[in-house]
């Protein structure tokens, strides 16, 4: 984190029209070198880490580093010392090497170590990721990518940046690593439905975050919003683009373009908490070539959780749930399987794949262009929703809109 974040940052040059974006999606080359000439991350040696972000998510994914046996953590930031201090004494991190303040990812990147894991808030995904980029990292990142349009358009290029500089950015995204999932989608994209019409998306689940009591106590000060950021807007985008991105990824992964415009509705009836994202969201999406996907989410409450997709075409429907089934029914049936323990494998498949596109060479970073489009389409939810009516994709993309978090009195 930085205090730059509250300064105006610099505008990326990548335009995200729809005809661009998708260019960018679909045109992905694959280059090879050998092992032995990446730097710092030859076949027998391990590929030294930064982690920043060192809350719960930060050192249960520094685990899953270790586990997989072809990584070293060598430095670790976070805003708040006890969180960086934590990770640092669960995996061996020099005293040294452990850094807080909101500039403490600069640290790591003094530290030069091979990649950067981002684990932090999402409002400063894209500073950091750029930033790691620029160092000559390779960039491992936690979805969402960003909490609005100019930060999504500074992850396309801290990707584009990446590339040229030929390291790796991959983003975290789950079910992108089932292989149900891919095998699913790629038979929707070989036109086993017939051509999409219509479909729907859910995002349901009960109270996730925690925090309330430091937020409660006083909700403006930005420590307790740090602490809490899961229940701050600003700094995690409100839950449509936080969390529910996982069942709009999908969607978006099916369709494979920009959706044209949205209409939505939204309100916190049911929540509790004293921060200020949302418990609910109601959202139609208008795609190219007449295809409409509804979404409802809802964060509160018992009872029923998922995280699903129903996709509709002439011939078939494709059904995929996050925990459970991913299957397509009709005259071409795939009878696909589940994957209850998703959320952890699909993060193992992802450090697999990095490490080893790491060592072969492979900068196409696939995964970045598709979570920028899926970012986006959430952004564009959430403005429709704020708004209780129309928001179009050209418009948000033409306003830019960039979220504030003002840092003034935190610890640089």
């Amino acid at each position: 984190m930085s205090h730059a974040s509250t300064t105006t940052r610099q505008q990326p040059s990548t335009a995200l029209n729809r005809r661009g974006f998708l260019a960018g999606a679909t045109a992905a080359g694959v280059t090879f070198i050998k092992p032995e000439l990446v730097f710092g991350t030859q076949a027998n040696t391990k590929i030294k880490l930064g982690v920043v972000g060192c809350g719960g998510r930060g050192k249960w994914i520094g685990k899953l580093f270790m586990d997989h046996g072809g990584y070293e953590i060598v430095a670790a930031a976070d805003y708040f010392s006890d969180r960086a201090d934590d990770l640092g004494g669960r995996f061996h991190v020099d005293a040294a090497h452990r850094y807080a303040g909101l500039s403490g990812y600069k640290r790591v990147l003094d530290a030069k170590p091979d990649a950067v894991v981002i684990e932090s808030p999402p409002y400063f995904h894209p500073e950091q990721a750029l930033a790691a980029a620029d160092a000559g990292c390779h960039v491992f990142v936690a979805k969402p990518v960003a909490v609005d349009v100019p930060g999504c358009l500074t992850i396309a290029d801290a990707g584009k940046k990446a590339t040229e500089n030929k390291k790796c950015f991959l983003v975290d995204f789950q079910t992108r690593a089932s292989e149900f999932y891919r095998e699913a989608i790629r038979r929707v994209h070989a036109g086993d439905l017939g051509p999409l019409v219509s479909g729907e998306a859910v995002y349901y689940c009960s109270t996730t975050w925690g925090g309330d009591d430091a937020l409660a106590a006083d909700p403006k000060k930005p420590e307790n919003r740090l602490r809490a950021w899961g229940l701050d807007r600003v700094l995690s985008g409100d839950v449509i683009t936080e969390q529910n991105i996982h069942a709009l990824d999908v969607a978006s992964w099916i369709v494979g373009q920009p959706p044209v415009k949205a209409y939505g509705t939204c309100g916190r009836k049911g929540r509790t908490d004293p921060g200020d994202c949302h418990g609910q969201f109601s959202v139609v999406f208008f795609f190219p070539d007449d295809v409409v996907i509804s979404f409802a989410s809802k964060q509160y409450g018992t009872g029923f959780d998922d995280i699903g997709n129903k996709m509709f075409g002439p011939e078939g429907t494709l059904e995929t749930h996050y925990f459970g089934q991913v299957l397509i029914r009709g005259r071409k049936s795939y009878k696909g399987g589940s994957q209850p323990g998703l959320f952890t494998e699909g993060c193992v498949t992802n450090i697999a794949d990095f490490h080893a596109s790491i060592l072969k060479g492979d900068w196409s970073n696939p995964t970045v262009a598709p979570s920028v489009l899926s970012n986006l389409t959430t952004i564009l939810g959430r403005t429709a929703a704020y708004r209780g009516g129309e928001a179009t994709w050209d418009e948000i993309m033409k306003a830019n809109e960039k979220l504030e978090f003002q840092t003034t009195g935190l610890k640089a």
